[in-house]
């Protein structure tokens, strides 16, 4: 069955008012405050990962609180259950972003339940098999996105690759998103829209502990890393803190004791997506075992030195929190 659709329909087919989409923060970064805000604003708000029941839970509050508009997943492939999947075909979601891995038959079975599905790509073979199995569309992500990694180069340089294997299908651009310039120059170079991470961090509605926002607004640099990476050893882009200058080396990977922890634990992913508190309680700069979890809102400020500060390059150029509502008007084109 081929139902994808034109470049030119994807604003209509998703209900969108403007080109731009929130990327699906996980670890209860990107909740449905902030989903239901983004898509009030007329963007594509999207759901991070959490457990099969807080999903369900939260896709009913972003129908609550933005009637009519989009509702939008994002499934994270190393955490997924079967119970997700589930919940978004019986919730009957307008959209599913699919990343970070394959499951057969996984697209064919969300897209016959009439659920437009996005898939992340970073390389052109990702790409490829991503548009061989049904994809309707492909988020393009470049290296200097934050969080985590399957970009390989920098956004603009990957994205004509991308456009040539994705044909009509549409194709949004992630990383390095900050400001409507941003936008203007990605859809000049074909993309459809853009997913924008770090811009949403930063906004009153995102999960975020407060500490971990400030340390946005003064960052200086940003990493790659594999640091955080017990139970999901991929790289990511952070911020720097106390558990980086501890445990990685000079380049940004992490020393040999923590990255063979890693290694090892890559099969607990099975074990689903973590609840934050219990697991960063027992994470410390001193010992050399990190979770993928971000500091959330309610958690002690000094658990930033201890967690995942994730965040793009965009942090070097974004100094303010402000409403969702805000940061889409200033990611739309003018």
């Amino acid at each position: 069955m081929v139902r994808w659709f034109p470049m030119v329909d994807v604003l209509d087919r998703l209900r969108l008012d403007v080109p731009v989409a929130q990327a699906g923060m996980g670890g209860g970064i990107a909740g449905a405050a902030l989903a239901a805000a983004v898509a009030n604003a007329g963007g594509l708000g999207t759901l991070g990962l959490v457990t099969a029941r807080q999903l369900r839970s939260a896709i009913d509050q972003v129908r609550a609180k933005a009637p009519g508009r989009a509702v939008a997943v994002n499934l994270l492939l190393p955490f997924l259950h079967r119970g997700h999947v589930d919940v978004c075909v019986r919730a009957g979601v307008d959209v599913v972003v699919l990343a970070f891995g394959e499951k057969r038959g996984l697209i064919g079975h969300l897209r016959d339940a009439g659920i437009v599905v996005f898939v992340m790509v970073g390389t052109r073979k990702q790409a490829l098999r991503a548009v061989a199995g049904g994809a309707d569309g492909l988020i393009a992500q470049g290296r200097e996105a934050g969080g985590h990694l399957v970009g390989t180069m920098p956004a603009l340089d990957f994205l004509p690759q991308a456009l040539a294997v994705a044909g009509q299908r549409p194709v949004f651009l992630a990383g390095g998103i900050a400001d409507r310039a941003d936008t203007s120059t990605a859809l000049a170079a074909g993309a459809s829209g853009v997913v924008a991470g770090t811009r949403f961090l930063m906004t009153d509605e995102a999960n975020a502990n407060r500490a971990y926002q400030r340390r946005i607004i003064n960052a200086d640099k940003t990493i790659e890393t594999n640091l955080f990476g017990f139970s999901w050893p991929l790289r990511h882009r952070v911020l720097p803190n106390d558990a980086t200058r501890r445990w990685c080396r000079d380049d940004g990977m992490a020393k040999a004791v923590p990255a063979v922890f890693n290694t090892v634990s890559g099969p607990l992913s099975l074990l689903g997506y973590f609840e934050a508190g219990p697991l960063l309680r027992l994470q410390s700069p001193g010992r050399p075992l990190f979770t993928p979890l971000p500091p959330v809102a309610g958690t002690p400020d000094s658990w930033v030195e201890r967690a995942a500060l994730y965040a793009g390059e965009t942090a070097l150029r974004i100094g303010e929190i402000t409403s969702a509502e805000q940061a889409v008007r200033d990611l739309t084109p003018e």
